[in-house]
């Protein structure tokens, strides 16, 4: 399994939807595509939204971000990542 940090941004309509429930659907969109969420964060600053999710690879990233922008308005950028001991194994 790949892992990838996703950062997202609220549009207006999304910040009116933000509600438990509809992140309990999102977990439930990255499951159904065989990853899962490893952890979540809001922030502040240029992003509103930090994701670490775990998935089988990129087609699979790509369709749970699409159905999680279609169900909540949050558009997302996302990125592959590696820990930092994987990168020294690559780099050393």
């Amino acid at each position: 399994m790949a892992k990838y940090v996703m950062l997202g941004k609220y549009s207006v309509e999304a910040i009116k939807g933000i509600k438990a429930e509809r992140t309990k659907k999102v977990v439930e969109i990255f499951k159904k595509q065989g990853g899962r969420i490893l952890s979540m964060y809001a922030l502040i600053g240029p992003y509103d939204l930090a994701l670490i999710v775990d998935m089988p690879g990129n087609a699979a990233l790509m369709k749970a971000a699409i159905a999680v922008t279609k169900l909540t308005g949050v558009g997302f950028f996302s990125s592959p990542a590696m820990t930092v001991e994987e990168f020294d194994r690559i780099a050393g």
